[in-house]
């Protein structure tokens, strides 16, 4: 009996997402220029905290594993501890990303006595002044003061993310430094174009030379940093990379942002991969199972002119929200394809203008309208469209993460959020 290989059972996609990201506001205080979300002002409607729950009912129901919330800075909205309170209740885990600027002595403590919640510090600059050149003035050392608070607490193991950019691809071992200084582990992402890193993609995204460097190094030391599904296309240089080598859009993964809105990718926020709202009937469970979209994510893939090349199998043609917000077809080569294709394809696209993210909340724009989706019409096709003798449906699976007889945690009795002083942070200004 032929076993089937895991990235092949991914392939065809899953009844319930093995996690997802979810965006609880655009609220960011902050201004990071590479934000995928083009966060910085909260959206009017954006979720109610009832809505919010319902959604976590449906998770439960759904066997999701936990969620990954972001923003925006999530901890600035302030139903933010009750409603991590309330997934745990109801044993979906928490992963949230934040700058720091919440996570004080008391928060930290809150933290380590958590079974089910994991925080993930943003740091973008072993040092200040690469990270701040990013991220703002000032908020190094807002991420190295949260990290001090987490340590002094005794929480182990909290994640530090870094987007790998050109300016701090060379102080890899610094972060791994940093990580192991505070017993935490070290994330790495890839930069992509999507949001206000579409404006940036050109001066910051490592060069080939970089890229190669980084896939050595994180062959010596891929066991003890995560990468998740960020850098599957360097597996083209040859090994194949820890992680998902597959691009799990759709499939394992997607994103719900603070409106509600289901898109396939946290990296893919347009119109383009908008497969439907968890406010519509059905809610969630029905997007995830029933869009047109997700079900052509699903379907075999053609691959294009990527499947002649001798390292298909490697890379799968590589990151469909890189190609997407740089140009290029879906069906082309990574824009940073290892084997140059990519640099040729941006060369050949001539005058073409990349699409543009289909919201910006910066603190320096105007309030963008958001071009919503006919859910009567059908999807705007970006693969092969799944057929009733070809096609795939969601392949239900159970793995037990979780342990069953451990309690969920407490509600804690006072906010953490209230009474926030930033009295002894010295002004960036």
């Amino acid at each position: 009996m032929t076993q089937t290989k895991l990235v092949e059972l991914f392939e065809y996609g899953l009844d319930a997402p093995i996690c997802l990201t979810w965006e609880l506001t655009y609220a960011c205080n902050l201004s990071c220029v590479h934000c995928l979300s083009s966060s910085g002002r909260r959206d009017p409607r954006e979720l109610s905290t009832q809505e919010c729950k319902a959604v976590i009912d449906e998770l439960e129901r759904m066997q999701v594993f936990y969620v990954n919330i972001g923003g925006g800075e999530p901890t600035v909205r302030p139903d933010f501890w009750e409603l991590v309170d309330y997934a745990t209740a109801h044993r979906v885990g928490v992963k949230f990303s934040t700058n720091g600027v919440k996570i004080d002595a008391d928060v930290a403590a809150r933290l380590a006595a958590s079974d089910y919640v994991d925080v993930q510090i943003s740091l973008d600059g072993a040092t200040a002044d690469v990270n701040d050149l990013v991220r703002g003035p000032g908020s190094y050392a807002t991420a190295i003061r949260a990290m001090e608070h987490l340590a002094a607490a005794g929480f182990k193991g909290f994640k530090i993310s870094v987007v790998v950019t050109r300016q701090n691809a060379g102080q890899l071992d610094d972060f791994k430094a940093i990580a192991d200084r505070y017993d935490a582990q070290l994330r790495l992402t890839r930069l992509r174009p999507s949001g206000r890193g579409a404006d940036v993609w050109d001066e910051l995204h490592p060069t080939a030379q970089q890229q190669r460097e980084l896939y050595d190094w994180l062959l010596d030391h891929g066991d003890n940093v995560l990468t998740g599904d960020s850098f599957f296309h360097l597996s083209a240089y040859g090994k194949s990379l820890p992680g998902l080598n597959l691009c799990g859009a759709g499939r394992v993964v997607c994103l719900i942002d603070p409106v509600g809105d289901v898109y396939a990718c946290p990296f893919a926020i347009h119109e383009s991969f908008l497969a439907g709202n968890v406010r519509d009937g059905g809610g969630f469970t029905r997007v995830w199972r029933e869009s047109d979209l997700f079900a052509d994510l699903r379907s075999p893939q053609t691959g294009g002119a990527c499947t002649k090349c001798q390292h298909f199998d490697s890379c799968r043609g590589g990151c469909m929200a890189a190609k997407f917000f740089t140009g290029l077809p879906l069906d082309g080569p990574d824009p940073e394809c290892v084997q140059g294709y990519g640099a040729d394809a941006l060369l050949a696209r001539g005058d073409v203008r990349p699409p543009k993210p289909a919201v910006d909340h910066s603190h320096r724009t105007a309030p963008a309208s958001r071009p919503r989706r006919d859910p009567s019409a059908s999807s705007q096709s970006t693969t092969s469209r799944a057929t009733s003798s070809g096609g795939h449906g969601p392949v239900p699976v159970t793995i037990a993460l979780r342990r069953p007889d451990r309690p969920p945690v407490s509600a804690c009795e006072e906010s953490p959020l209230a009474g926030l002083d930033l009295s002894g942070v010295r002004s960036s200004t």
